[in-house]
């Protein structure tokens, strides 16, 4: 992106964090893309297992080896992106001017995930293969690279860093915590079923909805550390694998990534297995209260979290507070393991592993922020756009692996799509030895994902003398000035 091409400028002044940019830029501002893929992450593997009937489809290879394939080219387009955003300078930063590019192709790339049309099985898996890949690996990639640089680049004060990373969390617990999570099952799911015209139009709006409050996150954000940058007209350029060399020798960002690939594996099979846990082990397909009562339980922590979670992680550290977590978190899902058709042991359970779950989502990106500030202490540069961009592979090829795991298990374990019987009756039954796959894929393998994770946060101590580092920080850059 060239200097001389002229961005609306932020609505942001103030050299410090201030009220609205928290409530606009950081609370309400992400909502529409966060819902939107809060609802695809969830739902769209059952659109295309039970609305449109994919699951057989190439002898069940399909389901298992488009998401794979697809999330390879989605990592493909990330280290472009963090390529691109490094070397993006304009007035209003780096990251930012990319939200605004993102706004309208999420709303169109929406869309055309759900609007498959009606023909051959070739032509169908034409369509969701190409719709695919332009939101997740074209539109999304770009929205969420720019959105989660945000909060590392908004501010060096830790305090102030860390109530945006808090704000930010918040619309994402509230996106799949609270409507996605209570609401559709509650609600929405009974009413749309798989009547495929239903699903368009409910996706159609929310991904229209996505296009004027990114453009909010846009206007009611801003880069201060990179404007900081700005300043010192003596920055050097250093070439992008000497910046890959520097990250991957680095011990806390080795640490940093492979923390979220672990926590990525499972959460991502824990959130392809829920619906189907919950329509097929704990309750009845679409009963519109098993799902619900299951979020209800997580989102009572979640909301807990927003008053105890940063106090906590102020007095005791943010890494201390996650490791803790964590093991809470394993206990949890024993519990849920042991018993995963009795409710009221399965509510208990969940409660637990939800409360352990805490720290990790509302302080992940302050935690991100300050690994990305140590590095800068230590090898005397940033890197946030290839960082971040390591940091989206992770996730999306982590997402494709497991979405095509999970695939594979349901179909070598006989899974059969609902259908109706003569007499207008849904039919959705599943045998237990699919029973078993969903189970240990809600919540059995985060048992394993939590106690790993507790163990690999000893190790990441980089909250110590983080202040001195970033006041050196500063001091070589006016030095070099």
């Amino acid at each position: 992106m060239r200097k001389s091409f002229v961005l609306p400028k932020s609505l942001v002044k103030d050299s410090e964090v201030k009220a609205k940019e928290k409530w606009l830029g950081y609370l309400l501002g992400p909502a529409g893309a966060l819902l939107l893929n809060a609802v695809l992450a969830t739902y769209l593997n059952v659109y295309y297992t039970d609305v449109l009937g994919l699951t057989k489809l190439w002898g069940g290879a399909f389901l298992v080896i488009f998401p794979i394939i697809s999330k390879i080219i989605d990592a493909i387009t990330n280290v472009i992106m963090g390529y691109i955003i490094d070397r993006t300078h304009t007035k209003e930063g780096k990251a930012r001017p990319w939200l605004l590019v993102s706004a309208p192709l999420l709303t169109i790339a929406g869309i055309l995930l759900f609007t498959v049309p009606k023909a051959s099985t070739t032509v169908q898996a034409i369509w969701v293969i190409v719709s695919y890949n332009l939101f997740y690996s074209f539109a999304y990639t770009i929205f969420n690279m720019s959105h989660n640089l945000m909060v590392p680049l908004s501010t060096r004060d830790t305090k102030q860093r860390g109530g945006l990373s808090v704000f930010n969390q918040i619309t994402t617990i509230m996106m799949s915590g609270i409507l996605v999570a209570l609401i559709f099952p509650m609600v929405i799911m009974p009413m749309i079923g798989v009547d495929k015209s239903k699903w368009i139009l409910l996706m159609s709006l929310l991904s229209i909805l996505a296009l004027p409050l990114t453009l909010l996150e846009y206007f009611f954000t801003k880069e201060r550390v990179t404007l900081e940058k700005a300043e010192f007209k003596n920055e050097v350029k250093i070439p992008y694998l000497k910046q890959l060399k520097a990250i991957f020798t680095d011990k806390y960002m080795i640490i940093i990534y492979l923390y979220f690939l672990i926590y990525t594996m499972g959460s991502s099979i824990k959130n392809l297995s829920l619906v189907y846990f919950c329509n097929y082990v704990l309750g009845t397909y679409n009963d519109g209260i098993t799902q619900t009562m299951i979020s209800v339980i997580g989102g009572i922590p979640m909301g807990i979290g927003i008053f105890a979670v940063w106090p906590l992680a102020k007095r005791f550290g943010k890494r201390n507070v996650t490791l803790v977590g964590f093991i809470l978190y394993s206990i949890g899902g024993i519990i849920c393991w042991i018993f995963p058709t009795n409710m009221v042991i399965m509510l208990i359970g969940q409660f637990i592993k939800n409360i352990g779950g805490l720290p990790c989502s509302y302080v992940f990106m302050a935690l991100f922020a300050d690994v990305l500030d140590n590095f800068e202490w230590k090898v005397g540069f940033r890197s946030d756009g290839l960082a971040m961009s390591v940091y989206n592979i992770i996730a999306v090829a982590m997402v494709g692996i497991c979405t095509g795991i999970f695939n594979g298990l349901l179909s070598a374990a006989g899974y059969v799509q609902p259908y109706y019987d003569e007499a207008g009756n849904l039919i959705a039954t599943q045998t237990e030895a699919v029973k078993s796959a969903i189970t240990f894929g809600f919540v059995g393998l985060e048992v394993f994902t939590g106690i790993i994770l507790a163990i690999l946060l000893i190790f990441l101590n980089v909250e110590k003398g983080l202040e001195k580092k970033q006041a050196e920080i500063k001091a070589r850059q006016e030095a070099k000035e």
